[in-house]
């Protein structure tokens, strides 16, 4: 059995935590800082985990950990 390649596309978008889960960078911060308040720029700053009913699609595209 050949080895699983990995989504580069995917990679470079999420990863994985230590417990396993999945994590992703929030959109909204490659322009257009001006318009947008600090509270909001900083929140944008922070990394969340993504969604259960999406997290088992991104892992088969991780096989990686």
């Amino acid at each position: 059995m050949p080895k699983m390649k990995t989504n580069r596309a995917a990679a470079k978008r999420f990863r994985k935590t230590g417990t396993g889960r999945v994590r992703r960078s929030k959109c909204g911060l490659r322009h257009g800082m001006i318009s947008k308040n600090r509270k909001q720029r900083r929140r944008l700053r922070k990394a969340v985990t993504v969604h259960d009913h999406q997290e088992k699609r991104i892992k088969k595209l991780l096989p990686y950990g």
